[in-house]
């Protein structure tokens, strides 16, 4: 993303982004704004963190130089209209990336929609630390980084073939029944919901109503800090996260949840939960009974506390 923001010989320039990407992309338009003198739209969300796409056709400017996008978010699972944002942006002229790197796998990937798309192996059951950028055929794009005239000269560094064969083999092994996966793994997580909500009455579901990925499913238990229920849900063997898996450790409420307008309350009672291809029914069960043992003994835990 930066070396297309950067690719004209000319500083500066106008970028539209929205503040529940992911902090790959959010930090690198925050560096080119405080920077290298960019100016920048952030767009909103609504509160189920679809961006505002008529907004987006109005914030494009004769200067916009990159309109940066993710297909779907990491957090929440919230699939973003592309086809109508690509058309926005081919309509006036604008190039368009997008973060891929949750909704591979899991959604059709229809890379005649943008110029340039980001994507990470690991979210796709292959090896850490390969990735790949697709880059719309004739776009020039400028390196980031120097020593070296590898990747056509966009990247130094010598390939790490085993990964990037890894990958490939990963991406064909995932795409060959992702279909009936994603509806598999679609209805475990809406029975973990179902099972949250009927043990937690304090429980809500964030994103209920929009498009999402079958795997993501982001709750807010109020009243619980998210940080005592992912040490509590370690403790029974259940796999969870209050926002990024790149921001583990960290205790600022998401960024994301925010963004959509959440209350500060709900976004730090926040846990995700993913399902991937080895998810069981029996771990349904067990994950969503062991959130109600946990709230259960927080809650009463609470109430003593109160009373003295």
């Amino acid at each position: 993303m930066l070396g297309l923001a950067r690719c004209p010989s000319s500083p500066g320039g106008h970028i539209i982004s929205n503040k529940a990407e992911h902090h790959a992309v959010l930090n690198a338009v925050e560096h080119l704004q405080k920077r290298e003198g960019f100016e920048v739209t952030w767009l909103n969300v609504s509160r189920d963190g679809i961006i505002d796409v008529d907004q987006l056709a109005r914030a494009v400017r004769p200067e916009t130089r990159l309109v940066s996008i993710m297909t779907a978010n990491n957090e929440t699972g919230v699939i973003q209209p592309m086809r109508e944002i690509s058309r926005i942006c081919r309509d006036r002229g604008v190039l368009l990336h997008s973060d891929m790197v949750q909704s591979f796998g899991k959604i059709d990937t229809d890379l005649s929609l943008v110029d340039a798309a980001s994507f990470a192996a690991h979210k796709f059951y292959g090896p850490k630390g390969a990735g790949l950028l697709f880059l719309r055929s004739g776009l020039s794009i400028q390196p980031i980084m120097f020593g070296g005239a590898h990747e056509n000269e966009r990247r130094p560094g010598t390939e790490n073939v085993p990964a990037i064969v890894g990958m490939a083999v990963a991406a064909e092994w995932t795409l060959h029944d992702r279909e009936t996966e994603q509806q598999r793994e679609a209805q475990l997580r809406d029975e973990l919901w179902t099972r949250i909500a009927q043990n937690v009455p304090d429980a809500e579901q964030n994103a209920a109503h929009a498009s999402r990925l079958g795997n993501t499913l982001n709750v807010s238990l109020l009243g619980i800090d998210s940080e005592m229920l992912l040490i509590a849900l370690d403790l029974e063997d259940v796999c969870a996260s209050s926002g990024s898996a790149c921001m583990v450790g960290s205790v600022v409420a998401s960024h994301v949840l925010l963004a959509m307008g959440l209350s500060m309350e709900c976004a730090r009672s926040a846990v995700r939960f993913s399902l991937g291809k080895w998810t069981t029914g029996d771990e349904i069960k067990a994950t969503g009974e062991a959130v109600r043992k946990i709230v259960g003994r927080l809650n009463t835990r609470k109430s003593a506390y109160a009373v003295a």
